[in-house]
């Protein structure tokens, strides 16, 4: 049997997606509206939703192990959920380098001196957020989304062709931003719409509160999709902004 006979157009797949941005945002009330949802819970950001509206979630992480512990469960054993959250991939940075000091017997006061240097600290946290990702592709495999949320940092971009500026990125080493930006469908970049009044040295940024979500590609932040989506997306409380956007997504959200 020739290989050829196996060629298909590929189906639709449940959603990896990272959402960026400021602290207060709504990051995690965003993820609650995904279908179906679980949290793993790196911090407690569900506490800012209503307890009435508030999704289902497993003890906030103490350990890695219980990190394992909770992704195992989730992709060896039934339950009714359609999308993982895990809230926030910042919170388990800081998890990641507690433990990898915790593990070197010479007690180091830093990641950049564990398990002997040279970086070896910051590998091993970066290693640990490629086996969050692998885990997530076995539940999509599974028939789940993945969400990741993330805390916003700037960074200053020196392009060797144009003047340095500053953009939006993940708070996040840059050797472990890789697994949520690089092989994802989206990474969206939460926002305030803001505008600038006045003149001179009287210019000030002002905003009404509407939120936007940025999925493309664009110099001031981190953010892409694999949707066709081309312009911000209005955030309205309580709805998924992407429920237009994703077919699959949608069906699922509509009990389909």
């Amino acid at each position: 049997m020739s290989v050829l006979e196996h060629i298909s157009k590929p189906k639709n797949r449940p959603v990896v997606a990272t959402i960026i941005g400021d602290a207060g945002l709504g990051k995690t009330s965003l993820a609650a509206t995904f279908p179906k949802p679980i949290f793993i819970r790196a911090e407690d950001g569900l506490s800012s939703i209503p307890e009435a509206s508030r999704p289902d979630a497993f003890p906030r992480l103490t350990s890695v192990e219980d990190l394992w512990e909770q992704m195992t469960a989730l992709i060896k054993e039934d339950h009714p959920y359609d999308t993982l959250v895990i809230d926030s991939v910042t919170a388990l940075e800081v998890l990641f380098g507690e433990h990898v000091l915790e593990t070197d017997p010479k007690k180091p006061k830093g990641l950049q001196q564990a398990h002997g240097g040279y970086g070896a600290g910051r590998d091993m946290v970066a290693s640990m957020h490629r086996r969050v990702r692998k885990a997530a592709e076995m539940l999509v495999e599974r028939g789940m989304n993945v969400v990741f949320v993330a805390h916003a940092d700037t960074t200053r971009i020196e392009p060797p062709d144009a003047d340095p500026y500053t953009k939006y990125t993940m708070r996040l080493h840059e050797k472990s931003m890789q697994p949520y930006v690089d092989n994802v469908d989206l990474v969206g970049f939460l926002r305030l719409e803001t505008f600038v009044t006045g003149e001179g040295e009287r210019k000030k940024a002002v905003s009404d509160g509407t939120r936007q979500l940025v999925c493309h590609a664009t110099a001031s932040n981190v953010s892409k999709n694999r949707f066709g989506i081309s312009e911000p997306i209005e955030v309205k409380q309580g709805e998924n902004p992407l429920a237009d956007y994703l077919p699959q997504f949608k069906a699922k959200s509509k009990g389909k």
